[in-house]
């Protein structure tokens, strides 16, 4: 039963809870009136009024120029890849919710929209726009502007948007981690005049974390490190993901992986011998040996479970296909659909989001192939 049905109790106190909350601070400027509202709404309340808003001042959702628009599309095509195919299956989850999704830069600049946005309702159509700005800066506390300054998943409904004109929208965001460790942009879900559904903060978060791992699995690696907690299967997106270059150096992570080795955000990830208390040759050795799953030590005293996994048959492919007598292309691009099958452990719908295709598109290229192996 949806928190807004007329038959759910809770419905018409928490609308009440977040008018008075409203009218104490934003109105009577008495900001402990806030306190029962969520902690990151409280604090972009106050840094919306700190920045002189008047929350009774209507919006202009003004969009960014055509020319920066293209350069944002053009800088952000690595996003957009690995975001799409999450992105599309959000539709499965959110049926009949009359949410969509809305994906931004790191800036709060839409650069993609999907699901069923109402174009004859202005309301969806001013935010569901590629180029518009929608950052905290412009429109004050929404989820996209909390979550990209809060760097944390969020859900805000109703009233505690800051702007009444905005009070028509319910959300939920999530950051997304770029596989350097900087925040690349975020996912929004957002309804106009919908049923409360706070489960959607930890499907966005959920989604968030999908686009992180396509991020993080095209990046160029000569290891890919698959870690967890010992007991933890490994195989889904809780993983920690670390790709190290021929020398040992972290070129790319996760959060998981960032947060398992104490990495805070923005900090250099360095050598991986700094982290795992064991020499740089044993992680090699065991990807060539495509050894299985294995305790490791930490500097820390903890222990990762650790699947190395090399990249040997990419590379492979990459020669064959620049040298003279190359091999056919769709033995290469058959290859290459094995190597990042064989890295998802053989989860079809994880290769086939990192390689940014469709599963079935995946199970047709390998086809016949597959019974020869």
């Amino acid at each position: 039963m949806s928190l807004n049905s007329p038959l759910h109790p809770g419905a018409a106190p928490r609308l009440s809870q977040i008018e008075k909350a409203r009218h104490a601070a934003l109105h009577a400027g008495e900001l402990q009136g806030a306190s029962h509202l969520a902690p990151w709404v409280q604090r972009s309340w106050q840094r919306c009024l700190a920045m002189g808003m008047d929350p009774s001042r209507s919006i202009a959702f003004e969009a960014v120029s055509q020319s920066r628009t293209r350069l944002l599309l053009e800088a952000n095509q690595p996003l957009l890849k690995a975001a799409a195919p999450v992105i599309r299956s959000l539709s499965r989850a959110m049926a009949n919710t009359r949410y969509f999704a809305i994906l931004t830069d790191a800036q709060g600049v839409v650069i993609d929209v999907n699901g069923p946005v109402d174009r004859q309702d202005p309301r969806a159509a001013d935010i569901a726009r590629v180029g518009v700005d929608l950052s905290e800066r412009t429109v004050g506390t929404t989820a996209i502007g909390t979550t990209l300054s809060e760097l944390q998943p969020v859900w805000l409904h109703r009233g505690e948007h800051f702007f009444e004109s905005t009070t028509v929208y319910s959300c939920a965001g999530a950051p997304i981690w770029g596989p350097d460790g900087h925040c690349v942009g975020m996912l929004d879900l957002t309804g106009i005049n919908v049923p409360e559904q706070p489960a959607l903060k930890h499907l966005v978060a959920q989604s968030a974390r999908s686009i992180e791992n396509a991020l993080t699995l095209s990046m160029p690696h000569a290891l890919m490190l698959r870690m967890n907690w010992p007991g933890r299967v490994l195989g889904d997106d809780n993983d920690g993901l670390l790709c190290l270059d021929e020398d040992g150096l972290i070129t790319a992570l996760n959060r998981p992986a960032a947060d398992m080795l104490d990495i805070p955000p923005g900090v250099e990830p360095g050598h991986c011998t700094q982290h795992f208390a064991v020499p740089m040759q044993a992680l090699f050795d065991a990807g060539r040996a495509q050894a299985p799953a294995t305790e490791m030590p930490l500097w820390s005293g903890l222990r990762l479970q650790v699947l190395a996994q090399g990249d040997r048959p990419a590379r492979s492919a990459a020669r064959s296909a620049t040298g003279a007598h190359a091999v056919p292309l769709k033995d290469i691009e058959t290859a290459l659909i094995r190597k990042a099958v064989d890295d998802a452990r053989g989860n079809v719908m994880d290769a086939a989001r990192a390689l940014g295709i469709s599963r079935a598109t995946v199970y047709r290229k390998l086809g016949a192939g597959r019974g020869k192996r």
